[in-house]
């Protein structure tokens, strides 16, 4: 499976020009993909990340976790809140993030704390077909596709850039994909790159 990620520059009013940069994410048969990550990198650095923490989750429900994707700048805490009537024990082997949390029950919930960048598969010991990831990312420019396959982000600097895209199931090297990528100093610009999805394990969700 290959799916189409198509870069539009459209010109945005703001000091020292910067644009808004649109990613949209498609399959060969123009289906959207949702859950990938886009990190944008200016002259290729990450863009300092400021403001108020800012708190996230990841739930567990209906035997999923939900999101199956979350994206989370470095330093956050994130939740996993259990509104199941059966208890999970959520887990992660990752190098960038190994934890263990043993059986909690509804109503109850545990936190994880993300200190380093990078993807982190999260899974249950108890229910295999739960599967979701953490995407700790370290520039500020970073957002994920929506259910029409689309990423937005905004005020990004003119110049060189870095873009990068990433999929749990995305045919790469680290399931993610660079691109290197001029803005123009106005009007749009379009780039169309294709590449390939793995088939996802049963009987997880494709994206």
């Amino acid at each position: 499976m290959r799916f189409l990620i198509a870069l539009i520059m459209l010109a945005c009013a703001v000091p020292a020009w910067a644009a808004d940069l649109i990613v949209q994410v498609r399959t060969e048969a123009g289906a959207p993909v949702s859950n990938a990550v886009v990190t944008v990198f200016p002259g290729g650095r990450p863009a300092p990340i400021t403001g108020p923490q800012r708190s996230f989750e990841i739930a567990q429900r209906d035997l999923q976790f939900s999101p199956f994707v979350l994206v989370v700048p470095v330093g956050s805490q994130v939740a996993f809140p259990n509104y199941d009537a059966v208890r999970h024990h959520v887990y992660s082997f990752s190098p960038i993030r190994r934890f263990d949390l043993r059986l909690f029950a509804r109503e109850q919930s545990r936190s994880v704390l993300f200190d380093r960048p990078g993807f982190v598969p999260i899974g249950c010991n108890i229910h295999d077909n739960m599967i979701a990831f953490v995407a700790v990312v370290e520039t500020a420019l970073a957002a994920r596709t929506d259910s029409a396959g689309r990423a937005t982000i905004d005020n990004v600097p003119g110049g060189e850039t870095i873009v990068r895209v990433w999929h749990p199931y995305l045919r790469a090297p680290g399931n993610q994909l660079q691109l290197r990528w001029s803005a123009p100093a106005n009007g749009r610009q379009g780039q169309v790159v294709t590449v390939a999805l793995r088939p996802p394990p049963r009987p997880h969700r494709a994206y």
